[in-house]
């Protein structure tokens, strides 16, 4: 047990730095909804370089998200729907990288607690203690359709995430067979074999935006995401500190915030504002912004209204909603301070570009540094890519 708790402390998610750092979506096209000819494909070459560029910055992880189908009904080859599993590529890209956690993500009804608890296992001992899993409810209706799952009423998918996570982390600490008997699964001599690195378990990351999804994100979760509702610091701080709060007060819990965030790094702040005009306006995916605001957008409460829907579209466009991070290097880094300052945790980066974005990003780690946001990273060993 020991050896287990060590391995969950080794773990670059739970480590000292106040700014953490990661990138988000490289198993899929990124979060990106832009037709520009530079923008990231998904494919093993591009999920290796970037997750190597990244680890040897000394970021903190690498999320994979979890899509079966893309926004575009009728069209299944569209950009929006080409995911690598998060689950394979999480494993594959362990055995890439050498220092920051990869995250796996998965939406409860697709897969069995079962089948989940042991796959989780298996990437935590590949990844020598360096796994986490994202859990999600379930949010886009076509998708779960096609696992004969019915889409639940918002809250009630939380029910059910509840129950499934419940089963998930019994089978990562029991010894001994159990049964349960729920509202939602029902497991007779339940047992997974070999355990998590890290116990009790690897860490929980969610994003909850409705005031149940915060509930359940502060009750459960080790890293809570959220989605800015303003560019104003003040009223950031707010945000964050009302979710910090509700963990503290409400179930005795400290727990992380992490945003999004898109990165549009230049020389100067007019020309990284010219190129995001370019690829979030000028180039926007329409027809991928339009199936998204009619169907996810419509379905989840991260955004309260259609009119907030609109407003949010050219950040939808630029990464999945997210804050901006654009201007010089110094400008990135200011920001970053001050969002620390707000009391963020963490931020999953984006870029139209992930290996011109981080390579780029290099500039931005000592400025970092200088402010006390982060320690100086050693440089890691290479992995070869196979």
């Amino acid at each position: 047990m020991a050896e287990s708790s060590a391995a969950r402390q080794r773990n670059p998610l739970l480590g000292t730095n106040r700014m953490k750092l990661g990138i988000f979506g490289t198993n899929g096209k990124g979060a990106a909804q832009t037709l520009v000819p530079e923008a990231y494909r998904p494919g093993w070459k591009a999920s290796v370089e970037t997750a190597q560029l990244a680890d040897a910055l000394g970021f903190e992880a690498v999320l994979a998200y979890a899509r079966w189908k893309g926004y575009i009904p009728g069209e299944p080859a569209h950009a929006s729907g080409v995911t690598l599993d998060p689950f394979t590529w999480c494993a594959g890209i362990a055995q890439a990288t050498r220092h920051m956690a990869v995250i796996a993500t998965s939406h409860a009804p697709t897969l069995h607690p079962v089948t989940a608890a042991k796959q989780c296992a298996t990437i935590d001992i590949i990844a020598d203690g360096r796994f986490a899993l994202n859990v999600v409810g379930g949010w886009n209706k076509p998708e779960l359709e096609m696992f004969g799952a019915a889409m639940a009423e918002h809250d009630a998918r939380y029910d059910h995430l509840e129950e499934w996570l419940t089963v998930i982390r019994r089978l990562w600490r029991e010894e001994a067979e159990f049964d349960h008997e729920g509202r939602f699964f029902r497991i007779l001599r339940g047992s997974s074999m070999p355990k998590p690195l890290q116990q009790p378990g690897p860490p929980i990351v969610n994003a909850g935006g409705s005031d149940r999804g915060q509930r359940f994100a502060c009750e459960h979760a080790d890293i809570c995401f959220l989605i800015l509702r303003s560019e104003d610091t003040a009223e950031i701080a707010a945000q964050i500190a009302a979710y910090k709060r509700m963990a503290r007060q409400d179930y005795g819990r400290e727990v992380q915030v992490w945003t999004y965030a898109y990165c549009v790094q230049r020389e100067t702040r007019a020309e990284a504002e010219d190129y995001l005009e370019h690829f979030a306006v000028r180039h926007e995916d329409g027809p991928s912004l339009d199936a998204w605001s009619a169907g996810v957008g419509s379905q989840t409460k991260i955004l309260q209204s259609p009119e907030a829907v609109r407003a949010f579209r050219k950040r939808f466009a630029a990464g999945a909603g997210g804050s901006g991070l654009v201007g010089t290097a110094g400008d990135i880094a200011a920001r970053l301070d001050q969002l620390s300052e707000a009391g963020l945790d963490g931020v999953l980066l984006t870029w139209v570009d992930f290996a011109d974005g981080l390579r780029r990003f290099e500039e931005v780690m000592p400025l970092l540094e200088g402010r006390g946001l982060r320690e100086r990273f050693g440089k890691v060993e290479a992995v070869a890519a196979h």
